[in-house]
């Protein structure tokens, strides 16, 4: 079995060969933020490592393929490649023998949960079939809030891995404290933990705000239709907004019954707001939506990172969000609000005093928001981060 601390740093000759894993990539976009940290990373670093990637060849709840996509091949994707397995690929062997045949320095899990592009990995590292390094990215799934969701069974998978000592031979990528928290809790105090945050989008000129005017507001909603986003939460508390609000929810259609719950909740608003559900929208097209508003809005209950947040601070738009996020401290920056949203007051709050701002105020909150996200980027930083995870060749 083989211990990271005696690292395999690859053929002499050429750069870290690094195996990704992750259920889903693009063009998916139904998983939200786990798709784009993977792309982000690929994106960046496929300059200073050899990248493959093992995905599969659908979307997230869904049985149709990718329209375009041949499944059970690798597929070159610009400097890296891309393996998209079909269901009946999927297999113990079949895993096995790609890890083999890659022959990766590294291999780089994006998923906490995932049967295929997780446990399958760590129990053929614990067994000794494969002799590799191996960095595994939770992307918030140990975080109270993903953990409500199937407890029992999950709980039960960690208390295996455990069992197993794998936190002795692998490490974890976690993106802030919170993150660090939440594997030495579930993990043991003795995981091996290396705090590197996500790549994000590239930086973009600041877009200037659609007019506004004191009394109105025009606001986007983007993420997966899932009870951890919070969007009932959002159009209960503005039942009592009096200002004239147009919504845009952007929303995945993964969850049926959550989505019939919520536009239940959108028609019983009162006649000053409207809200138009935008479902199942290419990554490729959110850019529009949020600069066409005035302030996103996503009171979510977890994130360990939140790229449809970081977009919209990109997209210059100040953020209306939860304090369950990294993202703290954003009014003392004019660049938004982090509430509590164990009662529907401090959003309520928020909502009318985007309500209230002219045009002017607005660029302000609007430049604020902007500025962070050009702070908060770092490229350089990131890219040695990885190196030194990954060894050098």
């Amino acid at each position: 079995m083989n211990d990271h601390k005696t690292p395999h740093l690859g053929h002499p000759g050429r750069r870290p060969r690094v195996l990704v894993l992750a259920d889903w990539f693009e063009p998916g976009f139904r998983a939200g933020g786990p798709i784009q940290s993977t792309v982000n990373f690929a994106d960046h670093m496929e300059g200073l490592l050899d990248i493959y990637i093992l995905t599969t060849d659908r979307d997230l709840g869904t049985d149709v393929p990718y329209e375009g996509v041949e499944p059970d091949r690798w597929v070159q994707r610009g400097a890296h490649r891309v393996f998209y397995a079909s269901p009946s690929w999927l297999s113990w062997r079949s895993i096995l023998a790609l890890i083999r045949s890659v022959q990766p320095d590294h291999i780089y899990l994006n998923s906490m949960f995932s049967r295929y592009m997780t446990v399958y990995p760590l129990l053929m590292q614990r067994m000794g079939l494969i002799r590799v390094g191996i960095l595994l990215a939770p992307r918030g799934m140990l975080m109270d809030s993903a953990l409500a969701v199937k407890t029992i069974r999950k709980m039960v998978f960690l208390a295996t891995l455990r069992a197993m000592r794998i936190q002795k031979f692998i490490r974890f990528q976690v993106t802030n404290p919170g993150e660090t928290h939440c594997v030495t809790r579930h993990l043991g105090q003795d995981a091996q933990v290396v705090m590197i945050s996500d790549f994000t989008a590239r930086q973009r000129p600041l877009s200037e705000p659609p007019d506004k005017q004191p009394g109105m507001m025009r606001l986007v909603f983007v993420g997966r239709s899932h009870p951890i986003k919070n969007l009932d939460l959002l159009l209960e508390a503005l039942q009592s907004v009096e200002a004239s609000v147009e919504l845009i929810v952007v929303i995945t259609g993964e969850n049926p019954s959550y989505l019939e719950r919520c536009r239940t909740l959108a028609d019983a608003l009162p006649g000053n707001i409207t809200v138009r559900f935008e479902i199942d929208v290419v990554h490729a097209r959110v850019q529009e939506f949020l600069i066409t508003s005035h302030a996103f809005v996503l009171p979510t209950r977890g994130e360990n990172f939140g790229h449809s947040i970081f977009e919209a601070l990109l997209a210059g738009r100040p953020v209306l969000i939860s304090d369950q996020t990294p993202w703290r401290g954003l009014e003392a920056l004019k660049a938004g609000w982090d509430v509590p949203i164990d009662t529907q007051e401090p959003l309520q709050k928020c909502l009318v005093r985007i309500a209230d701002m002219d045009r002017e105020s607005l660029r302000e909150w609007c430049q604020g928001a902007w500025q962070l996200a050009r702070n908060h980027q770092d490229e350089i930083a990131m890219h040695q981060n990885f190196i030194d995870v990954f060894g050098k060749s």
